[in-house]
This record gives C-alpha cells, sequence and structure tokens, in this order.
C-alpha cells in the first residue's frame, strides 16, 4: 500500500523539492499538503503514514513554529511519525525531544541522506501496520 505523507507549512518551493524528494524515497507515495489549520485537522482525520513539518510556521496555525505543533499533537496522535525540516541544529534536537525522528535541513532536499532518512520513516511507519 502506498505511504500518505503531508507536508505542513511549506511555501511552494520547498513544497516542489520536497516532493521531488519524496518521490526519490518512494515513488508510489500520494504527497498532500496542508497551509493552515483546518487542512492539517482534515488530512490527519483522513489518515496520513508521515508528516513532513517546516520549522516556521508563517500563518493558518495558532502555533509559530513546527515543534510546538509537533509537541502539541504528539498526545492525541502517538503512532504518527513526524519530522522536522530545518537546517538549525537546535530545532532538530527539540524535535526530537517531541518525539519526532530524525529530520533534515532544506539544505539537504535530494541529499542520499534526506533520501534515506524518508526511507527510515516510512520503515517505521509501515512496521505499525503491519
Amino acid at each position: 500500500m502506498a505511504s500518505k505523507i503531508l507536508f505542513v507549512g511549506h511555501c511552494g518551493p520547498d513544497n516542489s523539492y520536497l516532493r521531488i524528494a519524496v518521490r526519490s524515497a518512494a515513488h508510489d507515495a500520494t504527497v498532500i499538503s496542508a497551509d493552515d489549520r483546518e487542512q492539517f485537522d482534515r488530512a490527519l482525520a483522513q489518515g496520513v503514514d508521515l508528516v513532513l513539518v517546516n520549522r516556521v510556521l508563517d500563518f493558518g496555525f495558532a502555533e509559530t513554529n513546527g515543534v510546538e505543533l509537533m509537541a502539541g499533537l504528539r498526545r492525541a496522535h502517538p503512532n504518527l511519525k513526524w519530522m522536522l525540516i530545518s537546517n538549525h541544529a537546535d530545532a532538530q534536537a527539540a524535535a526530537r525531544s517531541a518525539g519526532a525522528l530524525a529530520g533534515f535541513g532544506k539544505r539537504d532536499i535530494g541529499s542520499a541522506a534526506a533520501t534515506a532518512a524518508l526511507k527510515n520513516a516510512l520503515d517505521k511507519t509501515a512496521e505499525l501496520k503491519s
């Protein structure tokens, strides 16, 4: 079964680059985007396997950064897999502390390391489904 991946808070160019990265890791994945809380909640209700969250949430959310969003929703969705997309090591560390999988930075999109991180995250979601 194809994985369903949700992008949260990414601008148009980053969204395009992330789609390319996801296709490298999982050719048959379905990608959807959420730019506000309503779209986000609807996507979660329909079910997703992995959420790729931007570090900065410019609009559409009460939270101003992705780590706050992750931490706030972790209790409601304990099996959902999250990754932060950020070049900032401190933000990545905070995301990991909030329960996220190891993410990667925007500079790494399309790299072998980012592809490996995405494959690892999708493998973990597949383990939960079996």
